[in-house]
């Protein structure tokens, strides 16, 4: 048994509840966040948005829980990989942030929207508009995440 409790090498009891207290928190502010932009971004560009009416969306179909639940599922992989990293990200709370949004964007966004594009009849601005979109979601993540951090340590 490992009896080191540095904060990188918790036990899962202690790991755990950290982690689902992120999750939650990263998961409540991305779902408000998330939802009121893609709103916003409807409301402002609407035929933009046009090629999500599209049949290979599915629109109103029987998974619509996994779409609404996706700002939790993001916030649990993105505080598994911010609580191991965040030893290596230096200054305040927003730029924390700023560079593991960007850190997540180009490391997963990048790769896996590089796949998507070339096999899927898509257009690269609605490629690039979901690059941004990850990548923001990431920052947003990353502040919330830093900021439970210092409030803790304080």
């Amino acid at each position: 048994m490992n009896t080191n409790t540095t904060p990188d090498n918790r036990d899962i009891n202690t790991l755990l509840p950290s982690l689902l207290k992120y999750t939650l928190a990263g998961g409540i502010v991305l779902f408000v966040l998330s939802f009121g932009f893609l709103y916003l971004s409807f409301k402002m560009n609407p035929s933009f948005f046009e090629t999500y009416l599209d049949p290979m969306f599915n629109a109103g179909g029987d998974r619509d829980l996994l779409f609404y639940i996706h700002p939790f599922v993001l916030a649990a992989g993105l505080a598994i990989l911010w609580y191991r990293f965040r030893k290596y990200l230096k200054g305040n709370v927003l730029v924390h942030g700023i560079e593991f949004g960007v850190m997540y964007g180009i490391v997963a966004l990048v790769p896996i929207l590089w796949i998507t594009y070339s096999a899927i009849s898509i257009t690269l601005p609605t490629v690039l508009s979901w690059l941004v979109y990850g990548t923001t979601q990431a920052c947003i993540a990353g502040v919330v995440f830093e900021w439970l951090h210092r409030r803790k340590a304080a």
